[in-house]
């Protein structure tokens, strides 16, 4: 039976680069069918929703919608809220009220779970109504998808980052250490070491979360590799913990924020870096110490868009077009890697996905965990598209000393 009505699109959590495009290819793909009375895109997600703030992108023009597309960050804006079972409720009547039978939630497994619950309300209530989760996120913490659009992105401007870095450092050698996102999955500080050209370019060490962090071991491995080029180049995720699973940055101060949601504020601040360049500093006293913290710029960096990860992120708003619209059904949309580097989409049930987090692999991470393998430059590498530049160093002769 073919079901008539809104098709209604929302993004929510924090931002990519290629978040747009996937919600054009929903847009679009959803214009093409006649059932479609209206597509309405919620302004700042489920807040949106619930405040009817919809703007109708039926009457957007194809040619904008492209150039939208290609723009970083949630066009539609986007919001931190976690809705309880309350307040899908209150979703699902603005839904119905609005005669929206496609409901499209672009985000991660918090998104997923928002969708399961809405879906719910609609099946308890005997409403016609179709459930897509597409997935997003920089963290690539989705479980079953074997990578997450939005990551690609992020991953190439952290590998482009380090590879200046490196550079930088080489030239004013000392020891650098940059945060990176990812408060309990370590994929996006992990993708530094896609930089990596030659043998003694850094990042030299790695941390993350998927492996506890020892302060006295940190300082005996940044005295090693400091002695060893007289540099050291260190990545480091915002979530690295101690063995009891305590982050980091609460054992080195006491004046750490919270957010909205009580989580501690990892990188924001710039808390964990001072305080790892200062042990640095005074344990192995070395001068010339620098930190920064990465911040928002990975999710968002318009100059570092991956092809791969834009023309995924397009497929995947499509595709939850195509099995809501064509297939009847609810789901989420995973990413299944194929051959050499290609990938395949299927549906899978919303509570496979819905607030389960995925970590690295263990063949990942080396035995030291101060690093990572091979495995992962093969599994990483191809996620940040073609044109990615590779730095050159001279190679000519030194000339005779005279004086010496």
């Amino acid at each position: 039976m073919e079901l008539k009505g809104k098709v209604l699109i929302a993004q929510g959590g924090g931002p990519t680069a290629v978040i747009n495009q996937s919600l054009v290819g929903a847009v679009l793909e959803s214009r093409k069918f006649p059932q479609i009375t209206k597509v309405y895109g919620a302004i700042n997600g489920v807040e949106g929703i619930v405040n009817e703030r919809f703007m109708d992108l039926t009457r957007e023009t194809t040619n904008n919608l492209e150039k939208v597309s290609k723009t970083p960050a949630s066009a539609l804006l986007s919001t931190r809220v976690k809705p309880d079972a309350a307040y899908c409720k209150e979703i699902f009547k603005v839904l119905k009220a609005h005669d929206v039978r496609y409901f499209f939630y672009i985000g991660g497994n918090d998104s997923a779970d928002t969708v399961r619950i809405v879906n719910e309300q609609a099946q308890i209530s005997d409403y016609e109504f179709r459930a897509i989760h597409i997935p997003k996120t920089v963290d690539n913490d989705l479980v079953i998808n074997d990578h997450t659009p939005g990551y690609g992105s992020a991953a190439r401007y952290v590998a482009e980052a380090f590879i200046g870095l490196n550079l930088d450092n080489r030239a004013l050698a000392g020891v650098y250490i940059g945060i990176i996102m990812g408060r309990n999955a370590g994929f996006l500080a992990a993708a530094s070491a896609l930089a990596k050209k030659y043998p003694d370019d850094g990042p030299h060490l790695i941390y993350l979360p998927e492996r506890a962090f020892s302060i006295d071991k940190f300082l005996k491995d940044v005295k090693e590799v400091y002695q060893k080029y007289g540099r050291c180049i260190v990545a480091v995720s915002e979530g690295i913990k101690d063995e009891e699973g305590n982050p980091i940055i609460a054992n080195l101060t006491d004046n750490v924020e919270t957010d909205a949601h009580g989580n501690l504020q990892l990188s924001g601040s710039g808390t964990l870096g001072d305080m790892l360049t200062k042990l640095v500093k005074e344990q192995l006293n070395i001068t010339r110490v620098r930190s920064d913290t990465l911040g928002y710029t990975q999710r968002n960096f318009i100059g570092s868009i991956s092809d791969i990860d834009s023309q995924e992120a397009r497929e995947v708003g499509e595709k939850a077009a195509q099995y809501a619209i064509w297939d009847n059904i609810d789901g989420s949309i995973v990413l299944e890697r194929t051959g050499t580097y290609s990938v395949n989409y299927r549906l899978v049930k919303l509570e496979e996905i819905a607030r389960k987090t995925k970590y690295m692999a263990d063949n990942f991470i080396n035995a030291a965990g101060n690093n990572v393998t091979h495995d992962f430059y093969l599994y990483a590498r191809p996620l940040i598209g073609s044109g990615f530049l590779q730095p050159h160093r001279l190679r000519a002769p030194m000339a005779t000393q005279l004086l010496r």
